[in-house]
């Protein structure tokens, strides 16, 4: 048997070398330039960028640009950078999205056990629903979803009632024509015109239905979370086969019992 290396201290740890062996150079240098950004300091010259870094000019124009156009730096008009909304969105959407799955992930795990179906918890991401839980009946046909899964939220219950909370504006913004296409099921919504109804629907019912939209065989239905400012950050629904229950059943059965777990999932947030 081939000896376990130790290092000096005497603990299993790996060396400083061979876990530096498994960094991607450029991107640590890009996050070490976004670490330059602080409280006291907001924006910053690129030369101020490269000499902290300790890379060459360049270069430090290269990783600036990458970072403006993927959203997480902006130039301003006198040429200094400042870090911009998406990385603000990332950090807290991250922390939230732990503090979210901790405290509804016994609610959920109760639900699953009473209805004996599938539950599931998400957030939207641009024009998709990330799966933060998914608790699965193995009698569902998608079991190629997991949790970090992102899928068309226009094709989800999760997705439009998450997007029933957007006005007509955000709606647009977020959604394009590549929101409505792909792999989809017989009843997926085409267009935003057709989608913006049942949104409205959605919006005065306070829960959303998924009848064979994402996929043949499945149904769902979902209701908001939300947190202390009655902000909707998430949604939960019960998803079931198609062939097991109709429309009507699922809304008749799934829909009180999912009402009272978001209920008790917000409340843990601080809402009502």
């Amino acid at each position: 048997m081939r000896p376990v290396p130790h290092n000096a201290a005497g603990d299993d740890r790996q060396p400083e070398p061979a876990k530096r062996g498994y960094q991607v150079e450029a991107l640590a240098k890009g996050l070490r330039l976004l670490g330059l950004f602080s409280e006291r300091r907001t924006s910053m010259k690129l030369t101020d960028m490269a000499a902290e870094t300790g890379v060459p000019l360049p270069t430090a124009f290269r990783m600036a640009a990458t970072l403006v156009g993927e959203g997480f730096l902006e130039q301003l008009p006198d040429g200094t950078y400042r870090p911009a909304s998406k990385v603000l969105t990332l950090g807290f959407a991250a922390l939230r999205s732990l503090d979210l799955v901790q405290l509804a992930e016994g609610p959920l795990r109760r639900l699953a056990e009473k209805t004996g179906e599938t539950v599931n918890l998400g957030t939207l991401s641009e024009d998709r629903v990330t799966y933060l839980v998914r608790l699965r009946n193995n009698d569902l046909v998608t079991a190629n979803i997991q949790v970090g899964s992102r899928l068309p939220a226009v094709n989800t219950s999760i997705g439009k009632m998450l997007l029933s909370d957007l006005d007509g504006e955000a709606l647009e913004q977020r959604l394009t024509k590549a929101s409505f296409s792909g792999a989809q099921g017989p009843n997926a919504i085409p267009s935003l015109a057709r989608l913006r109804p049942v949104l409205a629907r959605i919006r005065k019912q306070g829960w959303a239905a998924q009848d064979e939209e994402l996929s043949h065989g499945l149904r769902s239905v979902a209701v908001p979370v939300r947190d202390a400012r009655g902000t909707m950050v998430a949604a939960a629904n019960v998803a079931v086969p198609s062939m097991e229950f109709t429309p009507s059943r699922l809304v008749d059965e799934l829909l009180p019992p999912l009402r009272e777990t978001c209920q008790e999932i917000s409340r843990l947030l601080g809402g009502e």
